[in-house]
């Protein structure tokens, strides 16, 4: 897969009416709807390069990867299951039973996180926002290799037990999980902002 070298002149533009029809169409597929086949490791690693392409004031590299397929995915069940439980004494067996199964919608989960350095001299905010460009570029990269995918957090993303285990350092945050595999049926459209009521023009 082509890899521009550093220095390299790049296009300043890609017309692409492929490209605009599918960010004109994309949409997330529920990560209940996901299921096998998923990424390759050759293609999940271009995915994670394509979403790691953001813009990134001063190149912070503001974010990082954690990545749960195969049995990972199961293992890290026992640590949803332990942090929800303990935070949820009187849950019942068949919640508890949906909270261990979580990371096994999708035959690929990605942690991104967002990883502050709050010495640089580039802002803080701006470092967040490149975290959740990552995200994006991450849900449009598995759209383009031919992949459902959806970006969530759900309580897990908050629990400290999960950030513990994780090993989230103390100017980390979870951005998002990203869950990957491939439609058992198409999603449906949803509501979408009206572009007039959102826009002003100075």
């Amino acid at each position: 897969m082509e890899k521009p070298e550093l220095g390299d002149s790049l296009p300043a533009a890609h017309p692409s009416e492929a490209t605009l029809k599918l960010l004109r169409l994309r949409r997330s597929t529920p990560a209940d709807f996901l299921r096998e086949p998923g990424p390759n490791s050759e293609v999940l690693s271009d995915m994670l390069t394509i979403a790691a392409r953001v813009p990134d004031h001063r190149r912070v590299v503001p974010f990082r990867f954690v990545v749960f397929q195969g049995e990972a995915r199961t293992r890290f069940g026992d640590v949803l299951e332990k942090a929800f439980v303990e935070n949820n004494p009187d849950a019942e067996s068949a919640r508890i039973a949906t909270e261990r199964k979580r990371f096994c919608r999708a035959p690929v989960v990605v942690a991104v996180l967002s990883s502050i350095d709050r010495a640089h001299r580039t802002p803080a905010w701006e470092q967040i926002l490149s975290s959740g460009a990552v995200c994006q570029n991450l849900l449009l990269a598995a759209s383009a290799h031919g992949f459902a995918a959806q970006w969530i957090t759900e309580w897990y993303a908050y629990n400290i037990q999960i950030s513990n285990a994780l090993m989230l350092k103390e100017n980390e945050k979870i951005a998002g999980f990203v869950y990957i595999g491939s439609a058992s049926e198409p999603p449906k459209e949803r509501g979408r902002p009206d572009i007039d009521t959102i826009t002003t023009y100075y």
